[in-house]
């Protein structure tokens, strides 16, 4: 860490400790994006999101980054059966015109076909209140459906998320009940789930324990079935959708993590900052804080662009080689010797994104884990619509691959 940075988080960190978090997320911004950290109380930090303006990604290629921004390979070993592919080097090629400039939605879709319904709900426990939307597809008959909870973004909300990721209407089709909790303001004023805070890390504890409540609450209200509860989310919702998998394995049979860092990359609002850079990996003991070490690792399904500037792509590395790390451990009933098979299936949507997809499978032939890396594409839902926002229709269909994902993976008894 140089100077510039290691004195831009020491401005940060005392602005932290003073309760002024709105001077260190600005603090923290300019010295990740190359400025000085300015004095204090210098920066108009009112409407300053933890992740970014959100936007629709459209046509056309993304920027490179900057040298000094690439991303910093090697902070840690990525384990083998990730190294049987690499990155494309960027190519040099003109910011395009959209970049700079907010995107709105296209126009507001209808979230509800005829015989479904989408409705508001609230739940309250010890950790706090908050509202919630569950979608009842048309084929909802009182019979046991699977449940996918869905964690949206950083200032997005359920009908927005509902809309670009399309989740409602493959709703109808795979036939799932789906709940989307919301963030409020009042616990962060961007809407970000508060992923990089220890309290919000643990179960039973703050927003993990108010969103396993939220689902608890639907399988009670509907007919939900048990071995099919899942859990995904985009950017803040993916670090939480990782935290949920992480601290309730025994609620949730497989998560889908997109654009997301680690369930413990940052403890405090500097290193969440650093982690999204890829500046620094969190420790051993912050890593399996909350979890129980003797629990099983869920089945995961990770998609990430390797243009992504918000959250670096290397965090997507660092979810996929914590999974492994967690599974090592409960490996023992594999069979002596064996050895996790891994495929790397190279891919092109047409007209659109090229990707790379590693399949890790464990002795019995499973796919336990898939990591869709998304060549070209930047902080946004791969394949989502862009009637909703912070989505790249360009890239392979995330919500289509989890779905099957989740659907090739029910608890394990």
């Amino acid at each position: 860490m140089n100077d510039r940075l290691l004195a831009g988080m020491r401005e940060a960190t005392r602005l932290t400790t003073a309760g002024r978090l709105q001077e260190a997320t600005a603090t923290i911004q300019r010295t990740l994006g190359g400025a000085h950290a300015p004095e204090a109380g210098s920066a108009d930090t009112r409407d300053a999101p933890i992740e970014g303006d959100f936007r629709v990604v459209g046509p056309g290629r993304l920027p490179p980054p900057r040298e000094a921004d690439t991303p910093r390979r090697g902070r840690y070993e990525i384990p083998f059966h990730f190294r049987a592919w690499s990155r494309p080097q960027p190519r040099p090629y003109e910011r395009p015109a959209f970049w700079s400039r907010p995107i709105t939605p296209q126009r507001t879709p209808d979230l509800v076909p005829d015989g479904a319904r989408f409705l508001s709900g609230s739940y309250t426990n010890q950790a706090g209140t908050r509202p919630y939307k569950v979608y009842i597809p048309s084929c909802y008959r009182d019979q046991a459906l699977p449940l996918v909870v869905m964690l949206h973004g950083c200032t997005q909300n359920p009908d927005d998320f509902a809309a670009g990721t399309r989740m409602n209407q493959f709703a109808e089709t795979h036939s799932c009940l789906v709940v989307y909790p919301t963030q409020t303001s009042a616990a962060n004023m961007s809407k970000c789930w508060n992923w990089f805070k220890e309290g919000d890390q643990q179960r039973d504890r703050g927003e993990p324990a108010i969103i396993a409540g939220i689902t608890r609450q639907i399988a009670a209200t509907y007919k939900v079935d048990v071995r099919r509860i899942y859990v995904a989310g985009l950017s803040a919702g993916g670090a939480m959708a990782a935290i949920m998998a992480k601290t309730y394995p025994d609620l949730y049979a497989a998560a889908g993590i997109h654009s997301g860092p680690d369930h413990s990359a940052a403890h405090d609002l500097p290193s969440a900052f650093a982690a999204m850079q890829g500046v620094g990996v969190a420790s051993a003991k912050q890593r399996d804080r909350g979890a129980d070490p003797c629990a099983r690792t869920i089945p995961t399904i990770i998609f990430h662009g390797d243009r992504d500037f918000t959250v670096r792509p290397s965090n997507g590395d660092q979810v996929a080689e914590q999974w492994d790390t967690t599974q090592s451990r409960a490996r023992p009933h594999t069979q002596a010797g064996s050895k996790p098979r891994v495929t790397v299936q190279q891919g092109q949507v047409p007209s659109g994104h090229a990707y790379t997809r590693v399949s890790y499978r464990v002795a019995d032939g499973e796919p336990m884990l898939e990591y869709w890396l998304i060549h070209g594409a930047g902080h946004a839902w791969s394949g989502g619509s862009p009637n909703g926002t912070y989505t790249d229709p360009q890239g392979p269909d995330a919500t289509q691959e989890m779905l099957r994902f989740f659907h090739e993976h029910p608890q394990q008894a």
